[in-house]
């Protein structure tokens, strides 16, 4: 058997109910698109890395990442096949590159989930030691037996809620996730009218301090600040991670990612004008940028709206990426490249309940036990790796089938686009320090060793 195999994807039936419409995916992509990128690394990005030209960095980003859209757009519309990149390689590049496509999606969901619910418990903690309350030491932070912690509570309490939202049907977590999100526009809306008040244009006069930056290892400029934003807009590849339970996914997942990634274009362009009109950007290294502006001008009580909202805008990025990493495992398993426990589906729910449990037990684990803040690059590192196989995989696809038949998608400029992917991908790579890296190329090899002694032996899929 080769380890290039490829997957026919009309072998498998979906188990999975098919009731989500365009509505339910684009509130899936806005729950995992606009959370902390747009309530705090706003403000970071301005101050640290591209000024008030951070707007200019956004839509660098927002090109960049609709570039990739297009890519899953054809490939939802030619493969409609669930778990996203993973299904996608599988069907064009064959089983080994999907699999490693696989294992860095897990990777990265697994611990952006982690991160995110870390950042919620902290949200929390100010909060709450605000009123003075203060968790006792021993579960008020990561395992450090020196500082005489074991587990941090609050970020595993919140993913035993997001574990169980997502344990629902899924048309009822999604419901849930869509009036946070509802939420989460109200505090952004809020802060853009109150804030067009307060607009000071001088603030404005030094517009791009840091210049347009070094388009390999730069630290910072424009093409910096759209490294760093490129990022903000993750989630959006969760779309396609539905395929099996979307009526016409055909038409609905490009319909789904296309006016999502628009509407956040929109909004962190908006609000990095306000935010950077209202605040001089050198004072906006802060963790909580929207909240901090508002203070600055007097307007407290709005600051507080704001710092609550921006804690539950961090529970619909965990339920929205937990949503689409269960489904993602599911497939996987399905394959027989994990455990076939994994793709066991609740028959009253029709939720991959294992695969959820499993994602929801890992992310409490890393969340509670293990400070990820010096792992954001590698949430990064791994989602540009899927990515370039993304990029290749499009090329694969015309070869193989063909250009898009009538009524399917097609990506403009192939083969240019594809590789101008690559190109923008292994541009932003060469932005990470030297220990990314290592444990970049770690993971590669721990992801090859597993498939090695296990998924290769235990594939479901025949050659073709």
């Amino acid at each position: 058997m080769s380890i290039f195999r490829l997957k026919n994807t009309s072998i498998h039936q979906a188990k999975l109910k098919r009731h989500l419409k365009v509505s339910d995916l684009v509130f899936l992509g806005l729950g995992s698109m606009v959370g902390t990128g747009i309530f705090t690394v706003t403000g970071i990005g301005a101050a640290q890395y591209a000024g008030p030209a951070l707007m200019i960095s956004i839509l660098i980003s927002a090109l960049a990442v609709g570039i990739f859209a297009l890519f899953y757009a054809e490939f939802a519309s030619r493969i409609p096949a669930n778990g996203g990149a993973y299904s996608y390689i599988y069907a064009t590049l064959g089983e080994f590159p999907a699999w490693i496509a696989g294992w860095l999606t897990i990777l990265e969901f697994v611990t952006a989930i982690s991160s995110v619910a870390s950042g919620w418990g902290g949200y929390l903690k100010g909060l709450l030691e605000t009123y003075g309350f203060v968790l006792p030491n021993v579960i008020n932070g990561p395992f450090d037996l020196s500082k005489g912690q074991i587990v941090d509570i609050l970020p595993v309490l919140v993913m035993v809620l997001v574990t169980a939202l997502v344990l629902l049907d899924s048309r009822k977590a999604l419901r849930f996730n869509s009036t946070l999100v509802v939420l989460k526009f109200s505090a952004l809306a809020l802060f853009v009218i109150l804030g067009l008040f307060f607009l000071k244009p001088q603030n404005w006069s030094d517009f791009a301090p840091f210049g347009l930056g070094s388009p390999v290892g730069g630290q910072s400029g424009i093409l910096a600040g759209a490294s760093l934003m490129f990022f903000a807009f993750l989630g959006f590849e969760s779309i396609s991670m539905t395929v099996d339970e979307v009526t016409e996914p055909q038409k609905n997942i490009p319909k789904g990612i296309a006016i999502s990634l628009l509407i956040v274009t929109g909004i962190y362009i908006l609000v990095t004008f306000v935010l950077t009109g209202v605040i001089h950007y050198t004072k906006l290294n802060v963790s909580d940028a929207v909240a901090f502006a508002l203070r600055s001008i007097g307007l407290n009580w709005a600051a507080g709206y704001v710092s609550v909202v921006a804690i539950l805008t961090l529970i619909t990025v965990c339920i929205s990426m937990t949503f689409a990493l269960a489904r993602t495992v599911y497939s996987i398993s399905r394959d027989g490249l994990m455990p076939q426990f994994l793709s066991h589906v609740n028959p009253k729910t029709g939720v991959p309940k294992n695969a959820t449990i499993v994602v929801g037990v890992l992310a409490m684990f890393f969340s509670g036990i293990i400070p990820l803040s010096s792992l954001a690059e590698f949430v990064n590192i791994t989602t540009l790796g899927y990515l370039i196989l993304m990029s290749i995989g499009i090329l694969m696809l015309r070869k193989q089938r063909g250009n898009p038949k009538n009524g399917q998608f097609k990506v403009p400029f192939v083969p240019f686009l594809p590789i101008l992917a690559i190109l923008i991908c292994l541009m932003f790579m060469t932005q990470y320090k030297t220990i990314t890296w290592i444990v970049f190329i770690g993971a590669l090899i721990i992801g090859t060793l597993i498939y090695s002694f296990y998924g290769y032996r235990h594939s479901t899929i025949d050659s073709k």
